[in-house]
C-alpha cells in the first residue's frame, strides 16, 4: 500500500467517525461474543499464551530513538526472560539473551547504556556488541573454549519504521512484512525513526488481557474517564481498520464536525489529531496513542502469575527537550498520563480480576460495538489452536 492509499484510508475512517458522532452510532460486529472467564484466571491457559504467542511472534521491544548510536544498548526483561538489545559499531541492531555463556550471569544490568563490549560481573568473560565471545579471563588456566560456539545466544531481530522487533524464540524466523500486513507503513509515514525518546514509566495490574481489553474500546470513556478522556472524546464511537491481528482504532473528538467540515474532503486523511485520534495496536501486547503533545506507547507483558501484568508506558515526541523548563513541564505531563492510566484503568482491572476469580459468571461478553475486543480474542484463540491450516479470523 502506498502512502497515498494509506492517506485515503484514513480519510475514509474520518468520514465514518464524523457520521458516528452526528448520528449517534458506531461500527459493529454481526453478533456478540462470549469468552470463558477461565481465559483470565486459568494457569494452563496463561502458560500457553506465554509459550505460543509471546515467545513465538515478533514483539516490539525498543525504539530507534531509544538507542540511536553505535554502542548503545538496552537490557530488559520480557515474560521473565532476560534480554539484551545492542547497536554495533556499524549501526546494526542485535538481540540476545542477557545470559553469560559461562555460568549464566547477566552481562549487562537492566537499563540503557553505551559501551564497546560487555563484561560479565561474575568471572569477567567479555562479549562484543555483536554477541561474540571476545575474552576468557585467565584462559590458560581455564582450559580450551570454542569462542565461536560460546557467544551470547542470539534472537531474531530487525529494525523497521523507528522500532526494533525481536522474537523470543532463537530458532524462529521472523517476517515483519507478513506479520504486520503493511501496518508499519503508517509509522514510516510519520518518520517515527526521527522522533525523540522521553523515557518510560512502569505500572502493574491484573491479568494482561484484562488490561489490554481496555485499550481496545472507547465504550467505557464516559463512565470511567468523565474528567480526563471524555471531555475530548465521546464514548462508544470507534472505527476499526485491521491488518491481520493488528488494528488501528479511530476515536473521533466531540469537535470532529467543526474541525473537519471547513477542510476539503480530500484532505481529511491528513488531519490526525484534528477532530479525531488513533490508537495503533500491535498484536499481542502494544498500544500506541499519538497526540500532538506527546505519544504514549504501552507494552503489556504477562506478569509472573496469571493475575498480574507489567506494563511499560513509553513516551516519545517529534522534538527533543528544548530546555530544562520544557523537560520539567513534560515530565510532569508524563507522570499525569501514567497516573490516569493506573488510577482509572488499572485499579478497576484489579477489581475485575477478583470478580472473575470468584466464578460468579462463567464467561464475559463483548458487545457488537466492542469490535476490537472480539478481533483480538479471536486471533488469540487462533494462535493457541496451533493449526496454521485453520482459516484466520476475519473481522
Amino acid at each position: 500500500m502506498t502512502k497515498m492509499e494509506r492517506v485515503e484510508k484514513i480519510g475514509d475512517a474520518a468520514e465514518a467517525m464524523l457520521d458516528y458522532v452526528e448520528n449517534k452510532h458506531t461500527q459493529q460486529c454481526e453478533s456478540t461474543l462470549t469468552v470463558p472467564h477461565a481465559s483470565y484466571v486459568d494457569p494452563d491457559r496463561w502458560q500457553r499464551e506465554v509459550d505460543l504467542v509471546f515467545k513465538k511472534v515478533p514483539l516490539m521491544l525498543a525504539f530507534t530513538a531509544e538507542m540511536p548510536n553505535p554502542g548503545d544498548y538496552k537490557a530488559m526483561e520480557a515474560v521473565g526472560m532476560p534480554l539484551l538489545i545492542t547497536r554495533d559499531k556499524q549501526g546494526e541492531v542485535h538481540a540476545f539473551f542477557n545470559v553469560c555463556s559461562h555460568r549464566g550471569a547477566p552481562v549487562a544490568e537492566e537499563g540503557h547504556g553505551n559501551c564497546p563490549r560487555f563484561t560479565c560481573p561474575y568471572h569477567a568473560w567479555s562479549f562484543g556488541l555483536d554477541g561474540k565471545l571476545l575474552g576468557v579471563s585467565e584462559k590458560d588456566l581455564f582450559g580450551d573454549v570454542d569462542k565461536h560456539s560460546r557467544g551470547l545466544r542470539a534472537l531474531p531481530c530487525e529494525e523497521r519504521a523507528g522500532m526494533i522487533f525481536v522474537c523470543l524464540d532463537p530458532e524462529a524466523s521472523m517476517d515483519l512484512d507478513d506479520f504486520y500486513e503493511g501496518f508499519l507503513g503508517e509509522y514510516e509515514d510519520l518518520e517515527f525513526e526521527k522522533w525523540a525518546y522521553l523515557g518510560s514509566r512502569t505500572i502493574h495490574g491484573a491479568n494482561w488481557k484484562i488490561a489490554f481489553d481496555g485499550y481496545l474500546e472507547g465504550y467505557h470513556f464516559s463512565a470511567l474517564h468523565p474528567e480526563t478522556v471524555f471531555p475530548r472524546t465521546p464514548s462508544n464511537r470507534m472505527h476499526y481498520g485491521f491488518f491481520g491481528p493488528h488494528m488501528r482504532i479511530g476515536f473521533p473528538q466531540h469537535s470532529i464536525g467543526e474541525q473537519l467540515k471547513p477542510i476539503p474532503r480530500e484532505e481529511w486523511g491528513e488531519q490526525e489529531n484534528n477532530g479525531f485520534d488513533f490508537a495503533r495496536i500491535f498484536f499481542p501486547n502494544a498500544s500506541c496513542f499519538i497526540a500532538p503533545e506527546v505519544t504514549q506507547f504501552a507494552q503489556l507483558f504477562p506478569g509472573p502469575t496469571p493475575d498480574k501484568n507489567r506494563t511499560v508506558l513509553n513516551y516519545l515526541r517529534r522534538e527533543p527537550y528544548k530546555d530544562d523548563a520544557d523537560r520539567e513541564a513534560t515530565e510532569a505531563a508524563l507522570n499525569f498520563f501514567r497516573d490516569v492510566t493506573y488510577e482509572e484503568d488499572y485499579i478497576i482491572g484489579e477489581k475485575i480480576q477478583k470478580g472473575l476469580e470468584s466464578g460468579a459468571h462463567k464467561d464475559v461478553i463483548f458487545g457488537k460495538n466492542e469490535v476490537g475486543n472480539q478481533h483480538f480474542h479471536k486471533w488469540l484463540d487462533w494462535y493457541l489452536a496451533e493449526d496454521p491450516s485453520a482459516p484466520k479470523p476475519v473481522s
